[in-house]
């Protein structure tokens, strides 16, 4: 007769430990090949975001459907992917296919969905000329608007918002740091709030340093001045930090922004489904401003792709496989959709924003600081960026005379009527200032 084994109740806690333990381990494989999937998957995501916008051909959303059906197959918990694949079947007149995604992304919690973000549809309407400014100070970058409209014409301001965000450190240690992006954005916040300069109320201008600066307290950050700012308000976002392209072996198109909390792994050999699945994909800074800011007065201000230490001629700042890249023209033009927007970029494609010992500032956020302290915030931004445009590659070109070295800062608008000078006073602030005292 084979007797049954007796155990006590102390071995049954710690078989039962052992086996949780056996059956965890087991799962890391599968769990870690599926952050993996999942990883690919959003990137698949962001792919398909890239190829359509506000202003994109039908041919465009038939690549974006595709980029999508492929994310939802690769990784099928992302209900961001079956979202998106609604609008863009939608947007194709597949009412039926539509709904069923729909439905997917309900039962699948997407947040997207949640948030009832509508990517393809501008928050301002679209101006008949779009105009951004090259390194040679001469208009570039020329398209009509598909829609033909009249740019939006902004009344007195009304109120003033401001998100700024600099990141100097990484939680992962493979992401080489840098020496003063949040000094650099510490500084901008604080002529924002100025009240001879900026004239922003501080309650008004919200500001992510280093571990503040995650990819989801930037999100939220970014739906906080979405859902306070009107039209006739003001909105500036500043952000100084890494950026890298999709393609980590080459210098190419800013795909993504390193945040705080981006994971890598490896300095040598990144893992780009981890940098897919934490870091800030840029079309999602690209969408937030064209397609849910309402205020006719925009500035975004992107000092990115930086040369960490000393100035140095290097390509592969972040190490031997993580490319910097600044923001492309497309990026730039994505970025300036509807009416009322401007943008600046520290530098060109394919060039590095660089940092000063000298200044301890980055470049061109120095210049830009200096120009608008020297007008008091009263002279209009292009006017501003003209002169920071000059100063900066000659300054650059005098500090490194032995180094190949060059930076040239580059300018988007929506249309030529785009313009305003950020220290403009609200209503409310001009009308204390109207107020005699007793």
């Amino acid at each position: 007769m084979r007797r049954r084994c007796s155990f006590t109740p102390t071995l049954k806690l710690l078989l039962a430990a052992l086996l949780a333990a056996t059956m965890f381990t087991a799962a890391l494989p599968r769990a870690y090949a599926q952050g993996n999937r999942c990883g690919a998957g959003k990137d698949l995501i962001v792919q398909a975001l890239e190829h359509a916008g506000p202003q994109s051909s039908p041919s465009d959303f038939e690549d974006a459907l595709q980029l999508l059906k492929r994310a939802s197959a690769v990784c099928g918990e992302l209900g961001d992917a079956w979202y998106y694949r609604s609008l863009v079947e939608a947007h194709l007149g597949h009412a039926a296919v539509a709904k069923f995604a729909a439905d997917q992304a309900h039962l699948l919690g997407s947040e997207a969905q949640n948030q009832g973000l509508q990517p393809f549809v501008l928050a301002t309407p679209a101006g008949p000329l779009r105009r951004g400014i090259g390194s040679s100070g001469q208009p570039g970058g020329e398209s009509p608007s598909s829609s033909g409209a009249t740019p939006a014409i902004a009344g007195p301001v009304q109120q003033k918002w401001a998100l700024v965000i600099g990141i100097s450190r990484f939680s992962d240690h493979n992401i080489p740091q840098l020496n003063y992006t949040a000094s650099d954005a510490r500084s901008f916040a604080t002529l924002l709030t100025d009240p001879t300069i900026g004239r922003f109320p501080k309650d008004n201008v919200h500001t992510l340093l280093d571990d503040q600066a995650t990819t989801v307290n930037i999100k939220e950050q970014l739906n906080w001045i979405a859902r306070q700012a009107k039209p006739n308000d003001m909105v500036v976002v500043y952000l100084a930090t890494h950026g890298t392209p999709r393609d980590t072996d080459s210098v190419g198109q800013l795909n993504y922004l390193i945040t705080y909390d981006t994971e890598i792994h490896s300095v040598d050999h990144p893992d780009e489904d981890a940098l897919y699945a934490t870091a800030f994909p840029m079309v999602d800074l690209s969408s937030a401003i064209a397609t849910r800011m309402k205020a006719l007065r925009t500035l975004v201000v992107l000092d990115t792709c930086f040369s960490g230490g000393s100035v140095k001629n290097v390509s592969h700042v972040m190490g031997k496989g993580l490319t910097n890249a600044s923001p492309s023209p497309a990026a730039l033009q994505r970025l300036s959709e509807g009416s009322g927007r401007i943008v600046f970029a520290a530098a060109s494609v394919e060039q590095e924003s660089l940092e000063s010992p000298t200044f301890q500032h980055g470049y061109f956020t120095y210049f830009l600081l200096k120009h608008l302290r020297e007008s008091k915030g009263m002279m209009p931004l292009t006017q501003v960026f003209a002169d920071v445009q000059k100063e900066v590659p000659a300054q650059v070109t005098a500090d490194n005379p032995r180094d190949d070295l060059h930076q040239d800062p580059v300018m988007d608008r929506s249309s030529d009527e785009a313009d305003f000078a950020l220290g403009t006073p609200s209503t409310t602030e001009a009308a204390f200032l109207e107020t005699p005292f007793p």
